[in-house]
């Protein structure tokens, strides 16, 4: 079963509050992912892509997929 829940971090510490379907379970993973919650670092975030290679093919690719369909008349 897989349970997702948004904590706060108080003192460098997360309490986690298990639902009742967990009870008698000896072992969960826990998985930690840093959340951006500012604007300002979303937007940091987006201007450093513009020069990530990685995003940058994407990018193109997107592009490539599309440049036909751009082309067609309906």
């Amino acid at each position: 079963m897989t349970y997702k829940q948004v904590c706060k971090v108080i003192n460098n510490q997360v309490v986690i509050n298990l639902p009742p379907n967990f009870v008698n379970k000896q072992q969960v993973t826990v998985v930690i992912e840093d959340v951006i919650d500012t604007k300002a670092q979303k937007l940091e975030q987006l201007k450093a892509a513009l020069n990530d290679p990685l995003f940058l093919a994407d990018i193109k690719e997107v592009q490539n997929d599309f440049d036909a369909v751009d082309h067609e008349t309906l």
